[in-house]
């Protein structure tokens, strides 16, 4: 028998064999009906939640306050002369933040970024701990007096340091139970529409390109002419923007959608494009107001209320509820966000320091007592600063940020080096262009440092 004959035979025995299978099922042929396969081609929105979602819930922990602040007072004291620093502040976080990314997708031992800080020295892990410690403290501690002021601006009883503790207490009470997911909805909301009067606003005003980018090159520093400092200020916005430590909260996110692996880093990075975007629109908006509203009007924000004489001016009783409504959402949801989110970082990063502590939790932060504490402090402890006399709402929240820029030149000179240890990242460590743009960033923030410190003493 030759080849072709035997390839016959075995084929012919096992067409038999699937016969008699037939045979003796119960069902005849003619009854077995195979379902037609239809492809469905999917539509935007389902696109859309399948690439994109870390980076929206980044958005909403970036932008608060601090950019509500400096990018208004920017503007108002100082017209476009300043746009440069939030221009380069948007390209560093969105490097930064790159950076970070692609380094818990695609470092060789699926370590956490904290975890590879700890690897290049001990004093990364005491340092982050301390750090974001000391950082959650002071950033609820603008929010919360804020969110104070403006509850007692509503309800019109001029006790806003009732009024903060009212905020911690809700807070306090609504964390983790289910009826918080509809507040944060209608926070969601409130902060929509805020966003929809800036941009309106920042339209209708007609903003002179010419001007702005004039702005973006300028690469200047004005003299002072507003009520805070223009370096000031300037520092306040690369501490709330590139300097920023609420830029590590974005690997979380990534971890919770699932984007675990190398084959994600596209993804990751186009969702990542999608967040800056936003965060310059919004910011924009903002600027343009404080530039072509308030400045126009002499208006210089020293006071919440200075900041609401813009949305009152153009849209009346009307403008000024959605501002004290949209602004209180933002404030809320930041508190609950750090009070949720830096117990979590500062955890992660004594696990960094305590490795024992991780393997018996299993690096699960909730289970451990540490965890509920560290959110007490987080959340307890900033109503100090809303005791009648200290610094108030716009003066602490520039300060914060300002302050904020102290462990930037840490963070950046250890992002350079950890994201080019050829170990433990391969083929994904830095390239020449982002090595040049960090290098820079530590210098910038080597520099800003400086200048805090000049300023203050």
């Amino acid at each position: 028998m030759n080849a072709l004959e035997k390839n016959e035979s075995e084929y012919i025995t096992r067409w038999n064999g699937v016969n008699n299978l037939k045979n003796q099922s119960n069902f005849a042929e003619s009854t077995v009906i195979v379902p037609e396969v239809v492809s469905k081609k999917p539509n935007f929105i389902t696109k859309f939640k399948t690439s994109y979602g870390p980076g929206i819930l980044a958005v909403l922990t970036w932008l608060g306050a601090g950019d509500l602040v400096t990018s208004s007072v920017a503007g108002a004291d100082y017209g476009y002369s300043l746009m440069w620093i939030l221009a380069l502040s948007l390209i560093l976080r969105f490097l930064i933040v790159n950076v970070i990314a692609r380094f818990q997708l695609c470092n060789t031992e699926g370590l956490t970024i904290l975890e590879g800080y700890g690897r290049i020295h001990p004093f990364f892990g005491y340092f982050m701990f301390g750090y974001a410690l000391i950082m959650g403290h002071l950033f609820n501690a603008y929010m919360i007096k804020g969110a104070g002021e403006v509850l007692s601006t509503l309800f019109h009883v001029n006790q806003p340091f009732l009024a903060s503790m009212v905020v911690v207490g809700l807070v306090f009470m609504l964390i983790g139970r289910n009826i918080y997911n509809r507040i944060e909805s209608v926070m969601k909301v409130l902060l929509a529409l805020l966003t929809i009067a800036f941009l309106f606003l920042a339209i209708q005003a007609t903003p002179d390109a010419g001007q702005i980018i004039k702005g973006t090159v300028g690469f200047s520093i004005p003299s002072d002419t507003g009520v805070h400092g223009a370096l000031l200020v300037a520092i306040s916005i690369i501490g709330a923007v590139a300097g920023s430590i609420s830029n590590f909260v974005h690997p979380y996110f990534m971890k919770e959608k699932g984007w675990t692996k190398p084959s994600h880093v596209k993804v990751q990075r186009n969702d990542l494009l999608f967040a800056i975007g936003v965060c310059i629109v919004i910011n924009l908006a903002i600027w343009v107001v404080g530039a072509e509203i308030l400045k126009p009007n002499g208006i210089h924000v020293e006071t919440i209320d200075d900041l609401a004489m813009a949305l009152q001016m153009s849209l009346g009783q009307f403008g000024w509820y959605i501002f004290y409504l949209g602004v209180f959402g933002v404030l809320f949801a930041s508190v609950v966000g750090k009070s949720t989110g830096f117990p979590r970082l500062i955890v992660d990063a004594f696990y960094v320091i305590n490795k024992d502590r991780r393997e018996k939790y299993n690096g699960k932060y909730e289970k451990d007592p540490m965890y509920k504490w560290v959110m007490i402090f987080v959340l307890v402890t900033p109503i100090i600063w809303s005791i009648p006399g200290m610094p108030g709402f716009i003066a602490l929240t520039i300060g914060v940020n300002a302050i904020n820029i102290i462990g930037f030149p840490i963070i950046a000179i250890g992002m350079l080096m950890l994201s080019n240890k050829k170990s433990l990242m391969g083929k994904y460590k830095n390239n020449w262009f982002e090595n040049i743009i960090l290098s820079l960033a530590s210098i910038l923030a080597i520099w800003s440092a400086i200048q805090l410190a000049t300023t203050f003493f």
